[in-house]
């Protein structure tokens, strides 16, 4: 069975970067499938355990010139008293999934671990040690992932910062020193007289050099690497074009002999600036990219960082991954649930916004669940820990879509296949470029055919196209997670808006999936309660569902149910008792029929209730029809304003219900819908589905049931509902976290959004490249007499990058279409339930 292993890779600056990283990972035997975000700079790597071991991936990755990104852990180890226990906690730390080292010193009694943060953490290292039968006393160095993820960037950023301004410091007097003169000719006489002869070059060299070899190290570094592997990114074109005109210069300025007359130029200026821009859009665009994962950031925001326990007795404020299942947990207001679980005693508003996506708080009660990582509002309470670590519904949700935003969807393959070849071209263009040029140019010709073929290699830009699907699929989903929506891979987000069908199931989707009480007529001049205690009186005693919700409404209305004395209940036909002296008989009305009771006085009201797909329910007292009562499956609120929402996206609404088709016909017509197909075993929704998709349509299904799995899996697209069983949740390829099916229209705008999103995009990223590449080399001299400046062409490189990412997080704007008009602010002071 394959592990799944997460790397965080630094130093990967376009497409090309994280392809290669990709095949180092994927020529590694025991691979069996590697796939690697450009935005979020991280491999997603499924390989055998048996054949390769994580610290060959890393080999594989720093082998192909990039980083890993790793974190150091100390801890304080308790109850080792021998070398076998330092020995048998080094084993039991190296086993976890994401440990590249672990030492043991029985003298100190501390572990320090090396290991991967976005495959482990801090608490899941505790844990291990604790499973090893020894205590764990504290944390030392970066505790958790998100800390030690955040700060790797931190200092990455920090790094490019202190390049570009170390790089600029020295560029703009050089720039100032040659282009100055040309602009104010005056300035250049009194230059030329501070600086006679080749003072001024010499100068520039100086200037030049310390641009070229310390802030542009990193070019050389990473673009030497990627032409060795065979697959030069643009790391190879910056540092060509750049020592071109370094290069050219050089010779110049020591060697002028060896140039033809009159092409004796330098061109410090154009190798110190072009870096220098390139470098500050590589910084823009690690600004922005880091903007990109602020949903995530939020989303692992959530996170309590301690709890505060009942332990022997007394409260104790511990880590958050020192909480066990079972552990009683205290809650005060406004505090972060830390961990899920059962709540004890108290009652409370909470905030779970954070997770649904819906607005308002939600009443919290003894029995009720409470979920980690919400928000308590108003009341104190405790609670029962139930779901710890990797297993609570937050944790999940991030797994969920750290998954989606590593995943690749099918429109990202065909700026895979132009990336692959992009850097060669560029290279052989700028080669005949420099050829045409030389040949066939005006003199000075050897100028003409330096400048044009450093302005191709530079202005060629792989780092847009390899930037544009990743990045808006990362927005996309951490916009979705912030709004309950939860995509389990980066493709549904394409499929679900090429959506034409949507089936959804009743019971449980389209109605809330439990009987409730909907209407009371009682006849021979009985009160509405008078009639209602009587029944639920009996059907207190009986276990049906139908029965329940009779008691249920009851005991709303007014109170414990009487007794009942002489029950009898007939399967398939009803029950009846004794109450407070009177026979009651209570059933369907084949029931009543089989007692030779007359139910002509019902009958008619019964008939009305059945056409609105209520379950009529007769009752009988001593002997004679006493009324009827309805129980339905109630519509959900959100349903018809869901529904309306579908159709005005242009989508076809079927329903697909195992429900008789009397009720299926009673709840289309009260939603709208035009086409019903009742009777549906389980096993054949997934065939329904089927014969849509046989009819050209992509179809998406919706569901919360175990008996709707199948047809979830069959689906082009399948959405479970959140509060459903969890293998419906397993199956579903879209989550929708609260049962608001309004949910689902927006999962549909959202992913239309983002797959706009990313095709503007890849628009904006081949545009650029098909109009500029050509400029640069040259094409409008003949007609226009206008050449490129290799300055103005670095400039327009690193802008192309910003405007991806830019036109990216306009997604973190996006408004919900059905969720703007009733958007409620959250955190109104409601008073704790009673």
């Amino acid at each position: 069975m394959a592990d799944q292993l997460q790397i965080g890779v630094q130093g990967m600056t376009c497409a090309n970067c994280s392809a290669r990283v990709e095949r180092a990972l994927s020529k590694v035997d025991g691979v069996a499938s590697a796939a690697v975000n450009l935005a979020s700079e991280r491999a997603s790597v499924s390989f055998d355990p048996a054949r390769v071991d994580a610290p060959r991936l890393l080999a594989a990755i720093r082998d192909s010139g990039y980083e890993v990104t790793t974190a150091e852990l100390s801890l304080g180890v308790t109850g080792m008293t021998c070398a076998n226990c330092s020995a048998r906690v080094e084993r039991a730390l190296r086993r976890v999934g994401g440990v590249l080292e672990a030492n043991v010193n029985l003298a100190t009694e501390r572990a320090s671990v090396r290991y991967l943060p976005s495959a482990v953490s801090a608490g899941q290292l505790k844990a291990a040690v604790r499973d090893a039968g020894y205590g764990v006393l504290d944390v030392g160095g970066a505790a958790d992932r998100v800390d030690a993820e955040q700060a790797a960037r931190q200092r990455e950023l920090d790094r490019q910062r202190r390049q570009l301004l170390l790089a600029a410091a020295f560029t703009l007097p050089l720039v100032v020193l040659t282009m100055l003169p040309m602009l104010v000719p005056r300035l250049g006489t009194a230059l030329d007289a501070f600086l006679p002869g080749r003072l001024g070059w010499l100068l520039a060299f100086v200037l030049a050099s310390v641009v070229q070899f310390g802030p542009g190290r990193r070019f050389y570094r990473a673009g030497w690497a990627s032409i060795r592997h065979g697959a030069p990114d643009m790391n190879a074109l910056v540092m060509l074009g750049s020592s071109a005109a370094y290069g050219y210069s050089l010779v110049a300025t020591f060697l002028p002999g060896l140039l033809p007359a009159g092409t004796v130029h330098t061109y410090y200026e154009a190798s110190a600036t072009i870096v220098t821009l390139i470098l500050l859009g590589k910084y823009l665009e690690a600004v922005a990219k880091g903007r990109t994962s602020q949903a995530m950031k939020r989303l692992m925001g959530l996170q309590a960082r301690t709890a505060r326990i009942e332990r022997g007795g007394e409260a104790l404020e511990l880590p958050i991954d020192e909480v066990l299942p079972a552990d009683v947990v205290l809650v005060r207001p406004g505090e972060r649930i830390p961990v899920d679980g059962t709540l004890l005693d108290g009652a409370s508003y909470v905030d779970e916004s954070m997770i649904t996506g819906e607005p308002m708080p939600v009443a919290k009660r003894a029995g009720d669940a409470v979920v980690g990582g919400t928000l308590n509002r108003t009341g104190a309470f405790r609670f029962r820990a139930e779901r710890v670590g990797a297993d609570t519904v937050l944790a999940r949700i991030i797994q969920l879509v750290e998954q989606a935003q590593a995943s690749k969807p099918r429109i990202q393959s065909l700026a895979d296949r132009v990336v692959a070849v992009f850097v060669p071209v560029v290279m052989a263009l700028a080669a005949l470029t420099f050829g045409l040029w030389l040949l066939f140019g005006p003199q000075p010709a050897l100028t003409f055919a330096l400048v044009n073929a450093v302005a191709v290699l530079v202005i060629a830009c792989p780092c847009a196209m390899g930037l544009a699907t990743p990045t808006s699929i990362m927005v996309g989903s951490g916009k979705a997670a912030e709004l309950g929506l939860l995509f389990r891979k980066g493709d549904a987000l394409q499929t679900l808006q090429e959506v034409d069908v949507v089936a959804i199931d009743k019971t449980g989707t389209l109605t809330k999936g439990r009987p409730e009480l909907t209407d009371v007529h009682p006849v021979s001049g009985l009160a509405d309660d008078e009639l209602l205690r009587a029944v639920a009186a009996v059907e207190a005693a009986s276990e049906h569902p139908i029965g329940s919700a009779i008691v249920a409404a009851a005991r709303e209305r007014s109170g414990e149910p009487g007794a009942v004395s002489d029950f009898e209940a007939h399967p398939g036909y009803g029950v009846g008792g004794t109450v407070e002296g009177r026979r009651v008989e209570v059933g369907a009305a084949r029931h009543l029929e089989r007692l030779g009771i007359d139910i002509e006085p019902v009958r008619a009201e019964a008939e009305r209730l059945a056409g609105l797909g209520r379950t009529p329910v007769y009752a009988a007292i001593d002997g004679r029809a006493a009324g009827v009562l309805a129980v339905a499956d109630p519509v959900q609120p959100s349903a018809p304003a869901a529904l309306r929402a579908l159709r005005s996206q242009g989508l076809r609404v079927v329903l697909v219900t195992g429900d008789d088709r009397r009720t299926a016909l009673a709840i289309a017509g009260q939603l709208g819908i035009d086409e019903v197909q009742a009777e549906v075993l389980p096993e054949g929704k997934a065939d329904a589905v089927a014969a849509l998709q046989a009819g050209g349509h992509t179809v998406a299904f919706v569901g919360d049931g175990i008996n709707d799995a199948p047809a979830l899996a069959r689906a082009d697209v399948g959405v479970a509902i959140g509060t459903g069983t969890d293998i419906a949740i397993e199956t579903g390829d879209v989550i929708l976290m609260s049962d608001d099916l309004r949910g689902l229209a927006d999962a549909v705008a959202l992913s239309r959004a983002t797959l706009a999103n990313i095709r503007q995009n890849l628009f904006w990223a081949f545009f650029y490249n098909v109009i500029l590449i050509p400029v640069a080399a040259g094409a409008l001299y003949p007609a226009l007499g206008i050449l490129l400046n290799p300055m103005l062409a670095a400039a327009a490189m690193g802008t192309s990058s910003v405007f991806v990412l830019s036109n990216a997080l306009r997604l973190r704007r996006f408004r919900p279409p059905t969720r703007a008009a009733h958007a409620t602010a959250v955190g109104r002071a409601d008073p704790a339930p009673a």
